[in-house]
């Protein structure tokens, strides 16, 4: 009789699963950060996708990246195959790696990429936890959640989304510790700005956002008028060419960015902020306390942008518009909300303080700590040392 193979011991490592925008990476670093702050020697490895942001991010950090080439699954039954076998090729890879290298947990922040990694380390034996920061979950996490130890969300909504067994904490979404040290008059250097004059941040998150910078160039000529005002807008990659060449020549001061590593800081310089409703970013937005425009992302099923901005509009610090794809029946809508938060310096002092109020206190640490609870329940004999009470 042939005796199984004993598992490995389990190494000083968290892994976590998901990837391919900001919203699935940044809180997951967030959480990385404060898990290294308590165990110096943690090693945190990340099961990503093959796009850049996931390496810019990651790479930003001193975290492994495991790059996962995984084909989105599509509606058309032909394209099935190739899905199916991107999952076990990388699923493959994912049980390879836990058999010389076995996390103490890994944690799903969403999106296909997370499935495999989470569904090999439920065949290990390896304890779950899901990071839920939109009001809505996703599909990964819907159909990850009934192996997950703990489902750690943003907003108390979120737990009528999920079966009532499910151990669903509402902790706030983890925000990156530079966050709590967003400096303005850094953020005036770092980008060319006048500190005289108020700063309109647009920003369509990690990868820019075409229908948000079409609603704002709409509005150039309103922006005008404003002459104590200036623009910061990050256009995205794709559309910064364009951007940039639709402000040259206007009357405002403005700077055009695709991207910026200093996103604390961007917030920390704006008065008001046009922006998608990611949760990552509302998050940042209460951290930092700014009044927003939001313009949740129009185009999927759910509309969970959508949920996540009401959440801000109900504590009173962002203001919401329903975007569309044609500019010329979002801009003037955007228009009307813009003008009176940008006369009034009151109305956006009440915003900020609202958003502010709104702000969990330690959802980073308080996440982290519910993680080494898991891993101590896994690996007692050497977790439970581990474990900040």
């Amino acid at each position: 009789m042939v005796s199984e193979s004993p598992l490995p011991p389990f190494s000083s490592t968290i892994a976590f699963a998901g990837g391919g925008t900001g919203g699935h990476l940044f809180p997951a670093i967030a959480v990385a950060e404060a898990l290294q702050s308590r165990l110096s020697d943690l090693k945190c490895l990340f099961f990503g996708t093959t796009r850049a942001i996931d390496a810019i991010v990651v790479g930003q950090t001193n975290h492994e990246l495991v790059s996962q080439n995984l084909p989105p699954l599509r509606r058309a039954p032909w394209r099935w195959p190739e899905a199916m076998y991107g999952y076990w090729r990388e699923a493959k890879r994912c049980r390879a790696r836990f058999a010389v290298q076995r996390p103490m947990v890994v944690v799903g922040t969403g999106s296909i990429s997370s499935v495999p990694a989470v569904r090999e380390a439920y065949r290990a034996g390896i304890p779950i936890a899901l990071l839920n920061p939109d009001v809505t979950p996703g599909r990964a996490n819907k159909h990850l959640a009934p192996m997950a130890k703990a489902v750690f969300a943003q907003w108390a909504e979120t737990i009528d989304h999920f079966p009532s067994h499910s151990n669903v904490r509402v902790l706030g979404c983890p925000v990156r510790a530079v966050f709590g040290h967003a400096s303005r008059e850094r953020g005036l250097t770092r980008f060319g700005l006048d500190p005289k004059r108020h700063t309109l941040l647009v920003t369509g998150a990690s990868q820019g956002a075409r229908t948000v910078n079409e609603a704002v160039l709409a509005n150039l000529a309103f922006l005008e008028s404003f002459e104590d005002w200036q623009i910061l807008h990050l256009s995205g990659e794709s559309d910064y060419d364009r951007v940039a060449e639709a402000y040259a020549g206007r009357n405002i001061p403005w700077r055009v960015l695709p991207f910026t590593h200093d996103m604390a800081d961007a917030l920390a310089v704006a008065d008001l902020v046009v922006s998608r409703a990611g949760a990552s970013t509302l998050a940042e937005l209460t951290v930092v306390g700014r009044p927003a425009v939001l313009l949740p992302y129009p185009f999927h099923k759910d509309m969970h942008q959508m949920a996540n901005a009401k959440c801000l509009e109900r504590v009173g610090s962002a203001r919401v518009v329903q975007d569309q794809a044609d500019p010329k029946k979002t801009g003037p809508v955007l228009r009307r909300v813009l003008e009176p938060l940008m006369a009034s310096a009151e109305l956006r002092r009440s915003m900020a303080d609202a958003a502010r109020r709104s702000a969990p206190k330690s959802p980073a640490e308080d996440i982290a700590d519910g993680i080494l609870r898991l891993a101590a329940v896994a690996d007692a004999p050497r977790a439970c040392e581990m474990v900040v009470s």
